[in-house]
């Protein structure tokens, strides 16, 4: 694994407030997904700063760290890094809103990619068919819609293993109490329309739960208490045997009697709400979603509507609700960001833009969203009215997609089906409304908002060019190297490389000439910028974090310029050490690799003021 994501992965989780901070953390296609034990402990400012950092986003109750397509890569090295355990508990309470979505994105969000999967199966037995490879009376054509339908009539076992996972009860018991609806003799018996009692008492109604969404969703929500009562009153030594028995013959009783029939009905109003929209108003699930899923995608909102085409694909045999829409915008999105890249000047704009723009034609927009369209704002501005228009479109020509997977240009291929190419045109016809509406948009504001930034950066203070700098003690002790600090993170120069200072004093002073970039809230760490470029960290103590800005005061601000030798923060030595907290003060350059070398003056006492670094290019 390269290097580069090792330090990435480092960096991320000293930045998050160490492991100890990491309650849970996963990945999806873009971004790291933290639920962190205290959000207030992660350094945003600075995790945006880092390179491979797109952006970071707390929402529903995470902290997302937006990193891009090679977010799997991260994900491996962070693995290494953090210790989870299923009992660790965020402190920090979700809203009603934010827990549903939650819920429903960790539900939906691990079984996309056996649903995009068998959603591509489903589009190239179309092609073939379209093309007179095979016949649908073919063995070949039957084998392969086994490929693509196992997935979609076997969901509701898929369902019940994720939704098991989220809300903490056995997984393989939920797929267990799943695979009872789809078992042969119960479909045998709704086949056969007769009355069935359970002991010829209770009424079992009679439902096919193959392919279904809310039934399961149900069920499951239910077994998770039934499970944890079970847990808590049978003794452990019977726990095994009984625990799974009591929760197959309570849920199946359950399951077929009460909450199954519940789900089904339930499923069966969704039906006909989709089918009213889909007849009466086809139009406005995807203008809504066409012009909006950028504005959502920021908000997560997009993980609770997604899940609503999945589930009118279950019923339907196909989704209007958020396909068309979402391909529209994805559409849009990378458009916009390629306009940009052929109409700026700055290099780093265009370096994000064009590689953003490529990943967002192929479905994954949130590095180009958050790298270039929502910064700049025009180009955010133009998709989201060419999204709206290509999905205007879309849905007034009733555009549905007949499987799901991910939203960008291969994903045309889902439109073809019921033995039609017509959905297939008129897909194409969206997405060509939205490319050329929204190049003739970005580029009309881009005349006049690229000028104003250039004007701009004209009028702006450049940044200093980085030149030698000498750094000097900020407080008064004992200087040593900074592989003898007691945090890893530091001692490894994941941050940079620097000293240690053992402090005497405790009055932190200004190291050079320059400019506070950071003042982290709990004032024990700052951060610096001289005046030839040097970028400094002075962090003041281990874990001092935890103490949230107790025992230390700041007596500059985010923004001030300094002289060397201002006082720059103060801190109780003696309440910090009798907290349990090292007061070690690492002084860090954060950018190191802009110097050739670097002397270190350590292994020795210095007074505030001497020179403890020596920066050369």
């Amino acid at each position: 694994m390269s290097k580069d994501y090792q330090t990435l992965a480092s960096q991320i989780i000293a930045l998050v407030g160490g492991k100890e901070n990491v309650a849970n953390v996963y990945h999806c296609q873009t971004r790291l997904r933290f639920t962190l034990v205290d959000n207030l402990k992660a350094d945003t400012k600075a995790l945006e700063k880092l390179n491979g950092v797109t952006k970071v986003i707390i929402n529903a109750g995470q902290y997302q760290i937006v990193i891009g397509t090679h977010v799997a890569d991260v994900f491996e090295e962070i693995e290494k890094l953090v210790e989870l355990s299923q009992d660790t508990t965020s402190q920090e309470k979700k809203g009603i809103f934010d827990t549903i979505i939650d819920f429903v994105a960790g539900t939906f969000q691990p079984i996309i990619p056996a649903l995009s999967g068998a959603g591509m199966v489903k589009a190239v037995l179309a092609l073939l068919v379209v093309f007179n490879v095979i016949t649908t009376d073919s063995q070949t054509y039957y084998m392969l819609n086994v490929f693509a339908d196992g997935v979609f009539y076997f969901l509701p076992i898929l369902i019940a293993f994720t939704q098991a996972q989220k809300l903490k009860c056995n997984p393989i018991l939920a797929a267990g109490v799943a695979a009872m609806l789809l078992h042969p003799n119960w479909s045998a018996l709704v086949t056969a329309g007769d009355a069935v009692h359970f002991f010829n008492v209770i009424p079992l109604t009679l439902a096919s739960y193959g392919s279904s969404v809310i039934p399961i969703i149900l069920i499951i929500f239910v077994q998770s208490y039934v499970e944890k009562f079970l847990n808590k009153h049978i003794p452990k030594s019977v726990n095994l045997v009984f625990v799974p028995m009591l929760t197959f013959l309570i849920m199946g009783t359950l399951a077929f009697s009460v909450l199954g029939p519940i789900g089904a009905i339930v499923g069966n109003y969704l039906a006909y709400v989709f089918t009213f929209l889909a007849e009466n108003a086809s139009w406005a699930p995807a203008l809504i979603i066409g012009t909006f899923l950028p504005i959502m995608v920021m908000f997560g909102i997009h993980n609770g509507v997604a899940p609503l085409g999945i589930m009118q694909l279950s019923q339907l045999g196909y989704d209007s609700i958020f396909g068309p829409g979402c391909v529209c915008s994805n559409m849009a999105q990378a458009t916009a960001g390629a306009v940009v890249a052929f109409v700026t000047k700055d290099k780093t704009t265009k370096e994000t833009a064009i590689p953003g723009s490529i990943t967002a034609y192929m479905g994954i927009t949130e590095p180009l969203l958050y790298g270039v369209n929502l910064p700049k704002r025009y180009p955010l501005i133009a998709s989201m009215i060419g999204g709206g228009l290509g999905g205007l479109y879309a849905g007034l020509t009733h555009a549905h997609r007949f499987a799901t997977g991910s939203s960008g240009l291969p994903a045309v291929l889902l439109y073809i089906g019921d033995n039609t190419m017509t959905y297939f045109y008129n897909i194409i016809i969206a997405i060509v409304i939205s490319i050329i509406s929204t190049a003739i948009i970005t580029f009309v504001l881009a005349k006049h908002f690229e000028k104003e930034e250039t004007t701009d950066n004209l009028d702006t203070t450049q940044a200093p060019v980085i030149t030698g700098q000498e750094v000097s003690s900020p407080l008064t002790g004992e200087v040593l190297p900074i592989e003898k600090a007691e945090d890893d993170v530091f001692a490894s120069k994941v941050m940079g490389d620097g000293v240690v200072i053992l402090p005497e004093a405790s009055d932190v002073y200004a190291p050079f000439d320059g400019t506070i970039a950071t003042l982290f809230p709990t004032k024990h760490a700052i951060g610096l910028v001289s005046d030839k470029g040097a970028e400094i960290l002075i962090h003041i103590g281990i874990n001092t974090v935890d103490l949230k800005g107790e025992g230390f005061k700041a007596f500059v601000k985010q923004g001030d310029s300094v002289t060397k030798g201002d006082k720059l923060i103060s801190f109780d030595k003696v309440a910090i050490e009798n907290a349990g907290y090292s007061c070690q003060t690492m002084v860090i350059i954060t950018n190191s690799s802009s110097y050739h070398h670097i002397t270190k003056y350590d292994n020795q006492f210095s007074q505030t003021g001497d020179l403890i670094l020596e920066l050369e290019k």
